[in-house]
């Protein structure tokens, strides 16, 4: 690659509404050294992610397809990596990846993998799970670079694949935006809540993966034996109509709160004591670094790269997935009657976050992998 020249990368992503995957990858378009890079970001679909790129001048490209492996849309993939002279692919996610490594093979293009969660988990049906995981090690086996946001997946790619390795490169935070010393939005206003009261929040997508209804019940039973205690509840999914209906159900309409996705999460989580994400599987999740950076008392449960981040009864609380109602009733009760745990647990939280989850060394180690590709490209 001639001397001088910016790196031209295409950031793939398979949706435009921001998870976890597409925090990471703002993290890395917003922050990269553009002296010596130049990003070019692809959706798969409109939404909020596009929006906000686009506002700060950077090249987005929407394809739409919500397929994984989708041949209609391969060849328009390779047409834009032409139209946009393209030196690196990096694909983010497995639907991305699935729908980017063929036109990036054709053109003889390196191309780097993220991946920020597997896309087979334990309670799939066992021929999807075994095909997803014939499709992971398919991919894997054909990229230039791997990486993995936590060692956990790494260490399962390891397991179940053919000659697997990947590099770690952990999910981080904005300092800016989640700094729990700024000034926010009084969101416990806007939603009715006393300032005396404890506000558990949840910042997830509605969806089995994420246990809201669960984490429901538990709450019911903690409402049981604390007073004066909300839960706030922000996310979107298939499971929101059945959470509408278990609170009911269970008589607590008056102490939860239902928010639609929100972008000011920096607001929501400002007006939180406590934040807790049930998930049966987590690569590394981004909501616990986020909750963590503005000195929440964090509860996570006990999976993949969770124990990365949370050091029980240090900096949070884990707890087991099974029996997973029990354990949250528990850990929320604890922290709502004891300030102290939970004034420590806050104050080492941000201490351990901004000592390692940095969005400038993200995207310095990404950086570093994009350099070396085009080296070896000449």
């Amino acid at each position: 690659m001639p001397t001088g020249k910016k790196i031209r990368v295409l950031e793939g992503i398979r949706q435009g509404k921001i998870g976890g995957g597409e925090s990471y990858l703002l993290g890395l378009v917003e922050n990269m050294d553009r002296s010596k890079f130049e990003p070019v970001v692809l959706s798969f679909t409109d939404g909020p992610m596009v929006e906000r790129l686009r506002s700060r001048g950077i090249t987005v490209h929407v394809i739409h397809t919500e397929r994984p492996f989708d041949v209609r849309v391969w060849r328009k993939v390779k047409d834009l990596i032409r139209q946009e002279n393209i030196d690196i692919v990096h694909a983010h996610g497995t639907r991305a990846n699935s729908n980017m490594f063929w036109a990036a093979r054709k053109l003889g293009l390196p191309i780097v993998y993220t991946c920020h969660a597997w896309s087979f988990h334990p309670d799939q049906n066992p021929l999807v799970r075994k095909f997803r995981i014939w499709s992971e090690d398919f991919l894997t086996s054909r990229m230039d670079v791997n990486i993995c946001g936590s060692k956990a997946n790494r260490d399962t790619g390891k397991k179940l694949f053919h000659n697997f390795d990947a590099k770690v490169i952990y999910n981080s935070i904005d300092p800016d935006r989640f700094n729990p010393y700024g000034k926010y939005k009084d969101v416990r206003q806007e939603l009715g809540i006393g300032l005396e009261e404890t506000v558990v929040s949840s910042v997830a997508r509605f969806t089995l993966q994420k246990q809201p209804l669960r984490l429901i019940h538990a709450f019911a039973a903690v409402c049981r034996k604390v007073e004066g205690v909300k839960l706030l509840m922000v996310g979107e999914g298939e499971l929101r109509e059945k959470a509408i209906s278990l609170i009911r159900e269970l008589g607590i309409s008056d102490k939860v709160l239902l928010q639609p996705f929100r972008q000011d999460v920096p607001d929501v989580l400002a007006a939180s004591d406590i934040f807790v994400l049930p998930s049966l599987w987590e690569a590394f999740p981004i909501a616990l670094l986020e909750a963590m950076s503005m000195g929440r008392a964090v509860i996570g449960t006990d999976v993949d790269g969770t124990p990365e981040i949370i050091e029980h009864e240090v900096n949070g609380l884990l707890v087991k997935t099974e029996p997973l109602e029990e354990q949250l009733e528990a850990a929320i009760t604890r922290l709502c009657l004891d300030k102290d745990l939970r004034e420590r647990l806050m104050q080492n939280a941000i201490s351990s976050i901004y000592k390692r989850y940095n969005v400038e060394t993200l995207a310095r180690e990404n950086e570093d992998i994009y350099e070396q590709l085009a080296g070896s490209q000449g």
